[in-house]
């Protein structure tokens, strides 16, 4: 029969999808509003659908349904949830039942002790993080903290000295802790006593 309503039917409600309001996907036509998970109604893009047969899922609900089922096989955040796939028509509650986990844990992760044993910056004394942590002088400085105590210039591996804790460029350092004298770049005459 031919079809005189001017557009495709929609995949999900059958009504005719003008050419303003469709989404294809899968060989299958659909309106922006219809776009929706069939398990979850979450509104679908082209980085969030997974199709199955005629049916569009999002990706979370696709591999609950789809997707390997065990130990191992978690998928992404999806594994966390204690959502029991009613809705899917999955029964993922097999077995007897889990004893409860104790709401204490006995075990810290190594994420939490990485959060207690976190380096302190000698300049400001804030906590130091991998992403922005520059070593000098056997400890850990934020980039905008690893400057010349004396002058404020940035420093870096080539220019930066240290003494007593402090980070200071070689400029300061010679001028402050360097030897005093002739030739020594301090001073270019010999003072007279009087």
């Amino acid at each position: 029969m031919p079809n005189w309503g001017g557009g495709a039917k929609c995949g999900a409600c059958e009504k005719t999808v003008y050419h303003a309001e469709e989404i294809q996907c899968n060989g299958r036509s659909f309106h922006k509003t219809c776009f929706l998970c069939m398990a979850c109604r979450k509104a679908l893009d082209s980085t969030t659908v997974a199709a199955h047969e005629s049916e569009i899922y999002c990706k979370t609900c696709y591999g609950r349904k789809y997707g390997p089922k065990g130990i191992g096989f978690g998928q992404g955040a999806g594994c966390l949830s204690t959502d029991t796939g009613d809705h899917l028509g999955l029964n993922l509650q097999q077995g007897s039942p889990k004893p409860a986990r104790p709401s204490t844990p006995t075990n810290t992760s190594k994420f939490a002790k990485k959060m207690v044993d976190v380096d302190k910056c000698p300049r400001c004394g804030k906590s130091v993080y991998a992403a922005e942590k520059i070593m000098g002088g056997g400890k850990p400085w934020h980039k905008t903290c690893f400057r010349c105590a004396i002058c404020g210039k940035s420093l870096e591996s080539t220019n930066v000295t240290d003494k007593d804790g402090e980070l200071y460029c070689k400029v300061c350092y010679a001028k402050n802790f360097g030897p005093k004298g002739i030739g020594f770049g301090g001073l270019t005459q010999v003072e007279k006593k009087e």
